[in-house]
């Protein structure tokens, strides 16, 4: 009689020969709906709505690896140290509004700035908050708990920004009571013709059903592009009118921002790497979402362009959000997607 060879680590990660780090332990297998053996998400009829989503949503998507539970978030963050960290970027953050507001600093903003805020910073919450529901939806959907926790932590990140959006849209509203700032956010994000490319991006990412769709559209596309005009171009711009609280809360709300980049990035690359004809699968998702996304820029160029002091011209804000976008491409491996607004956007 034989006995068995006593394990190095958990039988979990197979023989690994290593003890897991902590990330790991906490993060690994914890998607209840992917437990090994089952030959569906949830334990109904197979034919039940939730599981043929799943099925057709996930399990049924060209975006497919052996083993998604192989990757690894770049920062290997946790719940711990997620929460630990954003204590610290709050506490940063409400001390930035505490000393601004001391100083009554937005009373002293010029009309033209004013009138930039209104129609660019202010109805921001909206398409945040889209932005938000679909990440919470990758999350929920995806194929591996790596995934899942990374995906909920950008949720998280992105309801921050809604929320701070939120808050500085009523102390401008109270500094400047009859900008229409607080009153017309709505109205503008439905009907001004600045936000409707945007508006028509982020609709239609909520309904990108196919998890690696929706991931593509969000992650690789959309928000790096975004991002690039509403936070780090707008911060520019507001310190060069004077506006030292946007930037320095842009620069802050641009971290969360890289991260959500980083491990994007790194999960395209990984998907790539594991199986060669995810290239393909991708760049068709990334040629169809970028000329959305430069459509939305185009049009949301002018409202930054119109800044009374240190405005880019039209032009320049569309080839930096270009610009950005490619930075995350290539990071993901997939070299020259999404460079051409011609891009058939069936």
């Amino acid at each position: 009689m034989t006995t068995p060879k006593r394990r190095r680590t958990w039988s979990a990660f197979g023989d690994v020969r290593r003890v897991p780090s902590e990330y790991e332990v906490v993060t690994h297998e914890t998607n209840w709906t992917l437990r090994e053996g089952r030959k569906v998400p949830f334990e109904q009829n197979p034919s039940s709505p939730a599981n043929l989503w799943f099925l057709t949503y996930r399990e049924g998507s060209p975006l497919k690896v052996d083993d998604w539970n192989a990757f690894r978030d770049p920062d290997q963050m946790t719940y711990r140290t997620y929460v630990g960290l954003q204590d610290d970027e709050e506490t940063k953050a409400e001390g930035l509004l505490t000393q601004y507001a001391d100083a009554g600093a937005d009373a002293a903003l010029s009309g033209g700035w004013v009138s930039v805020l209104g129609r660019l910073l202010a109805p921001g919450r909206y398409p945040l908050h889209g932005a938000q529901q679909v990440q919470a939806y990758i999350g929920h959907i995806a194929p591996s708990s790596y995934i899942t926790n990374a995906a909920a932590f950008s949720a998280a990140d992105l309801l921050r920004r809604v929320t701070r959006t939120a808050y500085r849209t009523r102390e401008l509203q109270l500094a400047h009571p009859g900008s229409g700032i607080g009153e017309n956010e709505r109205r503008i994000w439905e009907d001004d013709p600045a936000w409707q490319g945007v508006r028509k991006a982020i609709e239609t990412a909520l309904i990108a059903y196919d998890w690696g769709e929706a991931f593509t559209a969000m992650n690789l596309v959309l928000l790096p592009t975004l991002d690039d005009v509403l936070l780090t171009q707008f911060g520019t711009v507001a310190r060069a009118n004077g506006d030292e609280l946007a930037w320095l809360l842009s620069n802050l709300l641009a971290a969360d921002a890289r991260r959500r980049e980083r491990w994007s990035a790194a999960l395209g690359a990984f998907a790539v790497e594991q199986r060669p004809g995810n290239a393909e699968v991708l760049r068709k998702w990334v040629d169809r979402w970028s000329a959305r996304a430069d459509d939305a820029v185009a049009a949301l160029a002018p409202v930054l362009s119109s800044a009374p002091q240190g405005a880019p011209a039209v032009d320049d804000v569309v080839a930096s959000a270009r610009a950005a976008r490619s930075r995350v491409l290539d990071a993901a491996g997939l070299g020259a997607a999404g460079l051409g607004s011609a891009a058939a956007v069936g």
